[in-house]
């Protein structure tokens, strides 16, 4: 039998805290040493006992002292960070100065600035090397940028009018899909009262269009066979009109099974019903993306959909909808518990259309969700707003300013989720891993709870509270105070023992000599918490009752 037995006694007890409570993130410091105070990495996973029924281990958390004098720094995940400009550039320094990096080393970030004035002074190698970096990491953070108009390349004194950022993201990135959630908070009623899901093809359509103006003549599209096959003509049109624009574009179909995997788990994971966006009746070409969602779904999901229940509303089985329809029952569902998933441009506008039932584009996420070379999901978080140009202006003419951080925190929360999961995946037993993995998933959640209840206790922006509202820098610290005091109270002044295996297990030898079922009968007789344990009382107990508690030497 593999399972050991536990006996432990109080004074044991006392004596692995002594001796544990110095321990730190990333080894013991030496008493005598002037940073020997416990690093406080807030709550650690530690095995705490194990079962001789089932030889399963179970955990517990343990804490370290968080007082400001030991207080202590987390090396985050490696990520990358992509900053922008503007109002959100702004409002996202101040929340990493003040929610990040109070707790968390970021020195394995890598930063990359995707400013107009950073685009043109390195004619875009910046954002070539942001793009390899993500390639690399896996795990992107980005703020809103600004794609500079005529105007703005003017009054910017830039070289040319540097296009979107994103189709080079998406491309680099390999990217599948453009996930996008309605964000919630317990208690506030914003337009959707349940979750409402979206996946948007995140490559093809009109967004990677070839084009020209042109005037009289014949238009011919061919196409050419990699396998050195027969060209043949797509289409070809007379053009008799004087001024014409031509538009070339096509729609990669290989990764919509990836997509559809991604969709449906998503869905399940969110107990959400979903449909399948087209306009496949007047669009025939986009019949493939359908037959291929419903395909999936039926040999790998439908089953498990009808048995949570989640076909109910939808006839029993994964329905269709056409994209004007789409538009009405995104007006019409408000109670949300749905998810939809879509070609590249019907998803921009359905998402647009979602973002203004919900309030506004700020309770939207927006995630890119590609795949590396070695089939590594590649997530990248951006908030689904822009620069928010008109509160920049504000705040640069002396103005109040009040932007609601939301989307910009969700999306990073979600990056450094991703971050410290990819970390964990590439060293599931390193024991310092595991501790940061299990700092960040409580941080972020933690985090997300401090920034919920502002808002309900009435301390929100004014987009939520009105008139009275905080401002920018008043909301974000505001946050940030409530966040350390739940961290804080999360805490203990020593980190309880950390048990051995090997110090408590009984040998093999002994325990074939032994009849286990009746030991088993006896220890939990005794075991009166039923964890696995007994205390030093009841361990007194059994002794005396057989007779062998050891007696005071006369």
């Amino acid at each position: 039998m593999a399972s050991s037995l536990r006996i432990l006694s109080s004074r044991s007890i006392l004596r692995a805290t002594s001796a544990t409570a110095s321990r730190q993130w990333s080894g013991a410091v030496p008493s005598s040493s002037a940073s020997s105070a416990p690093i406080s990495f807030g709550m650690q996973y530690v095995a705490c006992s194990t079962s001789l029924a089932n030889n399963s281990t179970s955990f517990r958390f343990k804490s370290t002292d968080t007082s400001k004098e030991s207080k202590a720094k987390i090396l985050a995940p490696p990520m990358v960070y992509i900053s922008g400009e503007e109002m959100t550039h702004y409002a996202t320094k101040l929340l990493i100065e003040q929610w990040i990096e109070p707790h968390f080393d970021t020195s394995q970030w890598e930063s990359y600035d995707l400013s107009c004035k950073s685009r043109d002074d390195t004619d875009d190698q910046v954002l070539a090397d942001a793009v390899d970096a993500g390639k690399r990491i896996g795990a992107i953070f980005k703020e809103p940028t600004i794609t500079p108009s005529a105007i703005q390349v003017q009054e910017m004194g830039l070289k040319k009018a540097w296009g979107s950022p994103n189709g080079a993201m998406r491309r680099g990135w390999n990217g599948i899909t453009i996930s996008r959630d309605t964000i919630h908070i317990d208690g506030i009623e914003l337009g959707y009262k349940n979750q409402v899901l979206f996946e948007r093809h995140a490559v093809g359509g009109e967004y990677g269009a070839g084009w020209n103006e042109v005037g009289q003549g014949t238009l011919l599209t061919t196409y050419i066979p990699k396998d050195g096959g027969a060209p043949f003509v797509v289409d070809k049109r007379d053009l008799t009109d004087s001024h014409n624009v031509c538009v070339v574009y096509h729609n990669p179909y290989d990764n919509v099974r990836e997509l559809a995997h991604l969709f449906f788990n998503r869905c399940l994971e969110h107990k959400v019903t979903p449909y399948i966006v087209t306009k496949k009746t007047v669009f025939k070409w986009q019949e493939g993306f359908w037959a291929t969602m419903k395909k999936v779904f039926d040999e790998t999901y439908k089953e498990d959909f009808l048995k949570a229940g989640l076909l109910d509303r939808s006839g029993g089985d994964l329905q269709h909808l056409i994209s004007d329809a789409a538009t009405m029952q995104l007006i019409r569902w408000t109670d949300g518990g749905f998810g939809m998933a879509a070609h590249n441009y019907d998803g921009d506008m359905l998402t647009d259309q979602i973002a203004q039932v919900h309030r506004s584009p700020g309770f939207i996420t927006s995630n890119l969700v590609g795949k590396s070379d070695d089939g590594t999901l590649i997530k990248e978080f951006e908030a689904s707003h822009g620069t928010v140009t008109d509160l920049w202006n504000d705040h640069l003419a002396g103005k109040e300013t009040s932007l609601n951080p939301l989307g910009l925190v969700e999306a990073l929360l979600g990056a450094m989720t991703h971050a410290a999961q990819l970390e964990l995946n590439a060293k599931p037993k390193d024991k310092e891993v595991k501790n940061m993995h299990a700092f960040v998933n409580n941080y972020t959640t933690t985090l997300r709870t401090a920034l919920h209840n502002t808002f309900r206790y009435g301390q929100g922006t004014r987009d939520m509270c009105g008139p009275t509202g905080f401002t920018t820098e008043d909301f974000i610290a505001k946050v940030a105070w409530r966040l350390n005091r739940y961290l804080a109270q999360q805490t203990e002044e020593q980190a309880p023992p950390e048990l051995k295996e090997e110090d408590l297990e009984l040998p093999a030898s002994k325990l074939k000599e032994l009849d286990q079922k009746a030991l088993m009968n006896l220890f939990e007789k005794y075991d009166k918490s039923g964890e696995g344990k007994i205390d030093f009382k009841n361990f007194s107990k059994m002794l005396l009752k057989m007779g062998v508690a050891p007696k005071k030497q006369s």
